[in-house]
C-alpha cells in the first residue's frame, strides 16, 4: 500500500527501487521547464556576464541550502518521537527548492504583471501559482496530469494555499488602465499571492482528508482596504523552501552585486552598520565588522567566497524547528515551522534591503522590467488577435480544444509564462521588426 504522502494522482507506484521522492527529483531535473530556468536572469541586464546567478543556478543554491537545513533537522531530532517522523526527506527539501522557481515568467516581475495584467477578465496570472501549473498539467511527464509528483512534493510547492479569487482584491485594479496599451504603471496590476483558480481540482486532491486545510485555505492577513489579501500559512516543507530562498536571494545576491560592481564599499558601510550584523560577528569567532567588510570588497576572490559562505552558514545554523505550533493544527505537517532566528532574520532584511536599493530598483533595471512589460504585453495581444496562425502547432491545438474564452487565452499565457527572456525578445522581434525574421526560423 502506498503512503499517503507519496500517492500520485494515478495511483501509480514506484517499482525500480527508487524512493517517490527519488523519482519526483529526478522529473524536476529533467524537465525542459527546470532547463528554461537557465536563461533567465536573477536580476535583468547583467547578461553580458558569465559570472551572474541564474535562475537555474539560483534554485540549485536554494536546494543545497534547504537539504542542508533539513539534514540539521533530521540530525538533531531524536527517532520515534513525532517531530522525527514528520520531519521531510532531504532529497524531498531537494526537489521542493529546485522546482519552487519553475513558473517564474520572462523579464522577471515584469512579466509576472504583464501577464496579470492581460488575463486580468480571465483568471489572472501569478509565478507561484503557475509553477504548480507547470507540475501538475504543462510539464509532459503524463499525457494529462503533468509531472505527476507525489502528494507531499505538491503541497511542499504550494506556498500560498489559496485560489485567485479568494485573495484577490478588485479595488486596487479601479483606475488603472487595463486596456490594450502595452505603455503602463506596474503597481496596480501586482498579482495576489496565490495558486491560479485552474488548480483548484489539484489542490482538493492534494489536500485530501487533511482537517486543517480549511483554515489554511482561508485564514488570511488582510493588507488595507485596496490591497490584495494573503494567506498565512503552509507546510513545514514550504517553510524550509521559504527561508532557504531568503538565504539564497539575500547573501548570494550581494555577491552577485558586488562581483558585478554594482555594490562597492561605501555603498555597503552606508547601508549596513555593525549593529546590523552583530549577531554575525559574535557568533563567528569573534570576526569584527571591519573584517567582513574587507572580506567582501578583497581584491582576493576567495576572501569573498570565505565571507558569503560563512555568512550562509550562520543563517543556516540559526534555523530551527519550531514544534510549539502557536495555531493549533491538528496535524504536525502545518503545527510544525522551520523558522530563522532573530539575529540572522535582522542580517537577511538589512542585505537585501540594500540588494533592492542598489541594485533591483535602480532605474537602470526598472527600465528592462518596463521594457520586458512591453514585449510580454504586445506578444500577448498579438497570438489573442490571430492564435491558430501565430501560436507553434502544439500550442494552436490546445488552443482550439478550449471549449471558453478563459481557457483559451490560458493556453496563451501558459505559452508566454513559458518563454526565457532571449526567447521572448526573438518572438517580438519576429512579429514586429521588419528587417528580422525568416522561413528558416525555428519557433
Amino acid at each position: 500500500m502506498v503512503e499517503y504522502w507519496d500517492e500520485r494522482r494515478d495511483g501509480g507506484v514506484t517499482k525500480d527501487g527508487r524512493t517517490a521522492y527519488e523519482r519526483d527529483y529526478a522529473r524536476v531535473v529533467h524537465s525542459a521547464a527546470f532547463r528554461r530556468l537557465q536563461s533567465k536572469t536573477q536580476v535583468l541586464g547583467v547578461g553580458d556576464s558569465d559570472f551572474y546567478r541564474t535562475r537555474l543556478t539560483h534554485s540549485m543554491e536554494v536546494s543545497q541550502i534547504g537539504e542542508g537545513i533539513a539534514r540539521r533537522f533530521k540530525a538533531e531530532a531524536v527517532k520515534g518521537t513525532p517531530s522525527y517522523d514528520i520531519l521531510p526527506d532531504p532529497i524531498l527539501i531537494r526537489t521542493i527548492c529546485l522546482a519552487h522557481d519553475l513558473g517564474h515568467p520572462p523579464f522577471g516581475h515584469g512579466g509576472e504583471i504583464a501577464l496579470n495584467r492581460c488575463m486580468i477578465d480571465h483568471g489572472g496570472f501569478e509565478g507561484n501559482g503557475q509553477t504548480l501549473r507547470i507540475m501538475t498539467l504543462i510539464e509532459p511527464y503524463h499525457e494529462t496530469l503533468g509531472m505527476n509528483l507525489s502528494r507531499r512534493s505538491l503541497l511542499g510547492v504550494l506556498k500560498y494555499p489559496a485560489p485567485l479569487s479568494a485573495v484577490v482584491n478588485k479595488k486596487q485594479y479601479e483606475g488603472a488602465d487595463a486596456s490594450a496599451s502595452s505603455v503602463f504603471s506596474a503597481k496596480p496590476f501586482k498579482p495576489p499571492k496565490c495558486y491560479l483558480d485552474t488548480e483548484i481540482e489539484v489542490v482538493n486532491w492534494i489536500a485530501k482528508d487533511l482537517g486543517d486545510w480549511p483554515r489554511i485555505s482561508s485564514e488570511f492577513e488582510d493588507q488595507g482596504e485596496k490591497k490584495h489579501k494573503k494567506t498565512q500559512h503552509h507546510s513545514l516543507d514550504t517553510s524550509i523552501m521559504e527561508i532557504a530562498d531568503d538565504i539564497a536571494y539575500g547573501v548570494h545576491d550581494l555577491e552577485d552585486a558586488i562581483g558585478l560592481g554594482l555594490i562597492d564599499r561605501a555603498s555597503f558601510i552606508e547601508a549596513v552598520s555593525a549593529k546590523d550584523i552583530a549577531g554575525f560577528c559574535a557568533w563567528s569567532d569573534g570576526q569584527s565588522y571591519d573584517d567582513l567588510v574587507g572580506h567582501l570588497f578583497s581584491s582576493h576572490t576567495y576572501q569573498r567566497k570565505n565571507a558569503i559562505g560563512a555568512l550562509v552558514d550562520f543563517c543556516i545554523r540559526h534555523t530551527t524547528l519550531d514544534t510549539s505550533n502557536p495555531h493549533g493544527f491538528g496535524n504536525p505537517i502545518f503545527g510544525y515551522q522551520a523558522v530563522l532566528a532573530a539575529d540572522a532574520r535582522k542580517v537577511l532584511d538589512v542585505l537585501q534591503k540594500l540588494v533592492e536599493q542598489q541594485v533591483i530598483f535602480t532605474i537602470t533595471v526598472q527600465q528592462l522590467e518596463f521594457k520586458g512589460q512591453k514585449i510580454v504585453t504586445e506578444l500577448f495581444h498579438a497570438f489573442a488577435t490571430d492564435p491558430t496562425r501565430l501560436l507553434p502547432p502544439r500550442d494552436a491545438k490546445r488552443y482550439e480544444a478550449m471549449e471558453t474564452d478563459d481557457l483559451k487565452k490560458r493556453v496563451i499565457c501558459d505559452y508566454l509564462a513559458g518563454m526565457t527572456d532571449d526567447y521572448a525578445t526573438k518572438r517580438y522581434q519576429q512579429l514586429f521588426e521588419p528587417r528580422v525574421g525568416s522561413v528558416f526560423d525555428r519557433i
